[in-house]
């Protein structure tokens, strides 16, 4: 099924060039904090205080190892007036690295998720740092929110004083209307899938395992310039009804489905890219599964439009009972779609789960992924799809490229893709 919508694609190369506009990464920064701040302003909070990776990166265009994404390990400050302040474990290099920063930085103290106990009181140090720092902008009186934190440090910072609310509202308004320099970021990242799944049409064939198939998606985007393979799911046969998530070493048959799902990102933005391919030829009823996933997807994106809500773009999905869930909690994230930037999950939410009763509007410059599943009649497999849009003025883009007008069959001869 051909969708409504125009396809679009990355306006400038990767790298920044003399003779060419290409990612303003200096306009990024600065376009960025300022919605952050702004969102502050508007939260009539004095500061946020972030520890998640995506957030920190939002507010002070810093980055640091990906093993320690999860670790809590470093954190910065959004205050409502003045500039970013940042606590990280490589303050040496970021004065090199980072002169945007200037000298607002200092070393993180952090407990490496208890690994250092509690009778070393490191979270009493933490929050005497942060209290000390707020004091600096004259916010130590201010509420300060918080999007994500360990136990004993926010009891830590309540007993130093400091009024801690929930933050992660604040900084999830901020980045949902993306910059112009983000769009083009996502539009870069979708392009690296695009490329790899020519590799993988290519890879399927009998023999191949699921685990293979990950291998050639997680080299290419790596080699392609991804900072971050998140997460490459192979999905093949029977294994895709009902839709177990993770991929196995299951040898791939003749008749297989075969559906990947491909994230990754560039410069800190993401991509969530489904695309549904078949081992030989397919059969009627794997037809029919993929033109009705086809679509759902289609009608979704054809309702993605300003001043339409998302109870709007719910509304062209069936019920859950309707393709094979007992309701709409066990179908969570198969008619569904959200947010894409720094975060794999941003607003807004699609997804009849909760939509109906609390629609949002959608607004020019949001960028969602909209993904739909459909198991085959016949026992043998799914379907996954999913498209990236930009929401435009009077309706959407799509910005993911590689063919899915039709289920593409590989690996056999008479195929489409047999090598």
């Amino acid at each position: 099924m051909q969708y409504n919508r125009p396809h679009a694609t990355a306006h400038w190369g990767m790298m920044n060039l003399d003779f060419e506009s290409g990612v303003n990464t200096d306009r990024l920064r600065e376009e960025r904090f300022a919605k952050a701040q702004k969102a502050v302003q508007d939260s009539k909070l004095g500061s946020v205080l972030c520890f998640h990776w995506d957030n920190i990166r939002y507010i002070t265009s810093t980055h640091f190892s990906e093993a320690t994404r999860d670790k809590m390990a470093r954190y910065a400050i959004c205050p409502r007036e003045g500039l970013p302040y940042l606590f990280d474990p490589a303050v040496p290099a970021k004065r090199g690295m980072c002169p945007w920063m200037e000298e607002r930085m200092e070393p993180a103290i952090a407990t490496m998720l208890g690994a250092l106990p509690p009778d070393m009181r490191v979270d009493e140090s933490f929050a005497k740092q942060v209290k000390r720092v707020l004091a600096e902008y004259g916010l130590e009186k201010e509420p300060v929110g918080v999007d994500l934190i360990e136990l004993p440090m926010l009891e830590a910072l309540r007993r130093e004083g400091l009024e801690v609310v929930d933050g992660q509202q604040v900084m999830l308004n901020a980045r949902e209307i993306k910059t112009v320099d983000e769009i083009e970021l996502l539009k870069q990242a979708a392009a690296v899938v695009d490329a790899t799944y020519e590799d993988i049409a290519r890879a399927i064939r009998p023999g191949v395992k699921e685990n293979e198939l990950v291998a050639i998606a997680t080299h290419k985007m790596l080699w392609m310039g991804a900072e971050r393979v998140e997460c490459a799911q192979a999905i093949t046969g029977w294994r895709g009804r009902p839709h177990c998530h993770t991929y196995s070493d299951r040898i791939v048959q003749p008749g297989d489905m075969v559906f990947l799902d491909l994230m990754h990102s560039i410069n800190g933005y993401h991509t969530c890219y489904y695309r549904t391919f078949i081992c030989g030829k397919p059969t009627k009823a794997q037809i029919e599964a993929y033109e009705i996933c086809s679509g759902w997807v289609s009608a979704a994106i054809d309702r993605i439009k300003p001043g339409a809500t998302t109870a709007d773009v719910c509304a062209a999905w069936p019920k859950a009972e309707e393709y094979g869930y007992r309701n709409e909690d066990e179908a969570f994230l198969l008619q569904f779609g959200h947010g894409i930037g720094l975060g794999l999950w941003e607003r807004p939410i699609l997804s009849r789960r909760f939509c109906f009763d609390h629609p949002a509007e959608i607004k020019e410059g949001m960028v969602f992924a909209v993904e739909c599943w459909k198991g085959s009649e016949d026992g043998s497999g799914a379907s996954r799809i999913e498209e990236e849009v930009v929401v435009t003025k009077d309706g959407c883009e799509i910005i993911t490229n590689y063919p899915s007008d039709h289920l593409i069959s590989c690996g056999l001869p008479g195929c489409e893709v047999h090598l």
